[in-house]
């Protein structure tokens, strides 16, 4: 079993920056693409960032693309998303979710996180 942790979530001033991290435990096999999400109150969940574990392919959300960074750190097996520059719009809850292909649908990720919440303030 796989097990996603978020972490990093907070409060933050429009402008500000916070950094995600995503931890990941369990039997995950070496090839799986991971994901950040989010789902703001009333919303449908939407992509923002997606990384192949060998980092040989990224793509962003056009929302968030020059604002927010999304790498990963092998040896940590973890996966971060930093976010800079950040509106109102971007308040949502952050999920992390880790699946076999790099996908901008969450229908192509199997295993997820509980989310971290992230609140940016006008």
């Amino acid at each position: 079993q796989v097990q996603l942790v978020e972490s990093g979530g907070g409060l933050v001033q429009a402008g500000g920056s916070l950094r995600l991290s995503c931890s990941v435990s369990g039997r995950t096999p070496s090839t799986y693409a991971m994901g950040w999400f989010r789902q703001a109150p009333g919303k449908e969940r939407e992509f923002v960032a997606g990384i192949t574990w060998t980092g040989g392919s990224i793509d962003y959300a056009d929302s968030v693309k020059n604002r927010f960074t999304i790498s990963k750190d092998n040896a940590k097996n973890t996966v971060s998303l930093q976010m800079n520059s950040t509106k109102p719009d971007d308040t949502a809850t952050y999920y992390c979710a880790a699946g076999p292909f790099l996908r901008t649908t969450d229908t192509g990720y199997i295993f997820w996180g509980q989310g971290t919440q992230v609140t940016v303030s006008s």
